[in-house]
């Protein structure tokens, strides 16, 4: 019933050259690794799925294969601050060009377009602003580019949308996220249906090296067996959250797609099943209003990371986002994120309220 963790660095073979089974050695191949993607690209409608140490390690890999020097990519205006310090800090040193966009403005995509655009890196909803992009119109814009179209999956995870069906070449995830779902694990992983890129991701995944040890695909795996369970429960709990704070006199605005007024409402319903864990908000009276907020919660934990079980909360601009401060991409300092948990959601609304009451 359940799979193995298969512990061993390297397999017996048949003779020189002759895999057992297909495996030799577990930066290459592990039976525990297969399990995983196997899942993951099943989860996600695709033919492969590749698992990785973590979710940049996902990103880099990609951004290898997809990229060369002189190339240009769009990245989302208010883009995660890890894939923008790698696009920023790592490739354009590389020779790698780039140019924040909001997505959900498909004039401002095709305006953005150069003849050197070979990817188009897509979030929706986004990280920390919960903004969503219409994937079928710009993998239509994307694809009469001649780019491809990745879309970062991992707030919404498989179960709430999947973008290979609405025209995405491949799809990433931070499988530390909402996939395993119990804040035990980093991973990440990437799925696509071309076997020709496929095979490129593999390649230059073993030629570098990122990958997941065994246990932590087993844990990976582990969580993917309640991600249904999950999701709803977090979809739950996030909407009861941001109703509240959307009629809270100490909050001035409420970022998630489940509300009527988000500008993504629509697009958001039409392509995902629900809207998602995920709420982020900002207060009235400032950045000092919003770390004080952050720092009187008793349920809701301060800390980076996102789609446990557990409730967190933090401050972008301080923490997962500092890498941003100063660019095009800077987040409000007055901004709080929620990873709304699957605890009772009226012990988490309490929370909240006499949060927003030391104010």
């Amino acid at each position: 019933m359940i799979t193995p963790v298969h512990l061993s660095s390297t397999f017996a073979q048949d003779g020189v050259g002759g895999l057992r089974g297909g495996y030799e050695y577990s930066r290459s191949a592990n039976p525990t690794r297969t399990a995983l993607q196997e899942c993951l690209a099943a989860l996600e409608g695709g033919r492969h799925g590749i698992a990785f140490g973590s979710g940049m390690g996902a990103s880099d890999v990609l951004l290898r294969v997809l990229l060369k020097p002189g190339d240009h990519v769009v990245i989302p205006h208010d883009a995660y601050g890890g894939t923008f310090r790698l696009v920023d800090k790592v490739l354009a040193r590389w020779g790698v060009e780039y140019t924040p966009v909001d997505l959900g403005d498909v004039g401002a995509l095709r305006a953005a377009l150069r003849p050197t655009t070979r990817a188009v890196w897509c979030e929706t909803p986004t990280n920390p602003l919960l903004g969503i992009a219409d994937i079928a119109a710009v993998a239509d814009v994307a694809r009469t580019a001649r780019a491809r179209l990745v879309v970062d999956n991992t707030f919404a995870s498989p179960y709430l949308q999947q973008p290979l069906a609405l025209g995405a070449d491949v799809v990433l995830h931070s499988t530390t996220k909402y996939v395993g779902g119990h804040s035990d694990v980093v991973g990440g992983a990437l799925v696509t249906g071309d076997d020709e890129l496929a095979e490129e991701l593999r390649f230059t995944q073993n030629a570098t090296g990122s990958v997941p040890g065994p246990f932590d695909a087993w844990l990976t795996l582990r969580g993917a067996k309640t991600l249904a369970v999950r999701m709803e429960r977090h979809s739950d709990n996030a909407e009861r959250v941001a109703e509240m704070l959307a009629g809270h006199p100490a909050v001035a605005r409420v970022y998630y797609p489940g509300l009527a007024q988000h500008p993504g409402h629509e697009v958001a319903a039409k392509q995902m099943r629900r809207f998602g864990g995920m709420v982020s908000f900002t207060v009235a009276g400032g950045r000092e209003a919003a770390l004080k907020v952050c720092a009187a919660t008793r349920l809701f934990t301060l800390a980076e990371s996102l789609g446990g079980v557990e409730s967190l909360i933090e401050h972008p601009a301080a923490m997962t986002h500092a890498s941003v401060t100063g660019s095009a991409l800077e987040v409000p300092g007055d901004l709080v994120r929620l990873s709304v948990g699957i605890e009772d959601v009226e012990d988490l609304v309490d929370d909240l309220r006499q949060a927003l009451a030391q104010l």
